[in-house]
């Protein structure tokens, strides 16, 4: 059996147009900030579509646009898919 390695990179590091399974939320976000991703859908191991980078991360996750603050989104590890 092969172990794939999966490299995680932030949210902030994926480039406009790609997919990627989301993998995890740093330490970094605020309970209360965590708790509205998850009820917005946001939750491993969902894939989600990076639409911009500039001037916010914004992704599509099941058919819902969220905007994310960069300050959020750096602390939202992804794996590519």
């Amino acid at each position: 059996m092969n172990a794939q390695h999966i490299e995680r990179i932030r949210l902030t590091g994926t480039p406009a147009g790609h997919r990627a399974r989301l993998a995890e939320f740093g330490d970094e976000i605020d309970p209360l900030q965590r708790e509205q991703l998850l009820a917005y859908g946001l939750t491993a191991p969902q894939i989600i579509t990076v639409l911009q980078q500039q001037p916010m991360t914004v992704v599509l996750c099941e058919h819902m646009e969220l905007a994310l603050e960069h300050g959020v989104a750096q602390h939202i590890w992804v794996e590519g898919e």
